[in-house]
């Protein structure tokens, strides 16, 4: 399926590695005007910037922490000012600090929450603005089976991707009279630095769960997101699209 978003304008939340980073690249190709975000990492950044430099026109970058209400307002707003009418919205940021819930300090539950969480809820909200104001909107959030079967040793993530799926689930019947859809795309293991810490003893055990007995690759994720942007998509909202390989 060939994708065009010329005219377009998406920001992509954690947009500079790993699945955000494909997912940019990939609204670059389709011709859209692409705003990507980070919190730190400046030299994944760097080199995202420079390996698409070919769409430098179309590209933007901005660093700023999601968990920060007044940061994503200050941001949305210069985004609107700067580019106009907004039409897409992706929230791939996302970090994890595993340990079991007997021994987890509260700082890694809050840490994860927070940026898993509240960040999807402070860009969700600050886009849901921008975009009432044209009567239309494409809004997709990276959530993960995990919030749905739990992983021993990752409640605290478990915990932020189920309460992302109610966030979205929620949000999408306060827009749908504006036009606006909210979705899930929940990725199963997708091999990326996001799993790289992974033990390979552990690694091994997740692909016997998965019947295609492998881990996805970030492009696996790309076009059930770029379809979820498209205008073609206009009668989905409310839905978690799983790329699992079958988990």
């Amino acid at each position: 399926m060939k994708f065009d978003f010329k005219g377009q304008t998406a920001v992509v939340a954690g947009g500079t590695r790993g699945i955000g980073r494909a997912v940019s690249e990939a609204f670059l190709k389709a011709g859209a005007k692409v705003i990507a975000t980070y919190r730190s990492n400046e030299k994944e950044a760097q080199k995202f910037i420079e390996t698409n430099s070919a769409h430098a026109k179309y590209l933007d970058i901005h660093k700023f922490d999601v968990t920060h209400y007044h940061k994503v307002e200050k941001f949305f707003k210069e985004i609107e000012s700067k580019h106009g009418a907004l039409q897409i919205v992706v929230v791939s940021s996302g970090i994890r600090a595993d340990s079991i819930v007997g021994m987890m300090k509260t700082e890694d539950w809050r840490n994860v929450i927070d940026t898993n969480l509240t960040g999807a809820f402070n860009v969700c909200k600050l886009a849901v603005q921008c975009m009432m104001r044209q009567k239309y909107g494409r809004i997709i959030t990276l959530t993960s089976p995990v919030g749905k079967f739990g992983f021993a040793g990752q409640a605290n993530y478990a915990a932020s991707k189920a309460g992302q799926v109610a966030l979205v689930k929620s949000l999408s019947k306060e827009v749908a009279s504006r036009k606006i859809t909210v979705n899930c795309v929940s990725p199963g293991f997708i091999d990326t630095d996001f799993i790289a810490d992974l033990p390979d003893e552990q690694k091994n055990a997740y692909k016997q769960q998965i019947p295609l007995k492998r881990f996805g690759s970030a492009q696996d994720v790309v076009a059930p997101v770029l379809f979820l942007a498209s205008k073609e998509s206009s009668y989905i909202t409310g839905s978690v699209l799983e790329v699992t390989g079958g988990l």
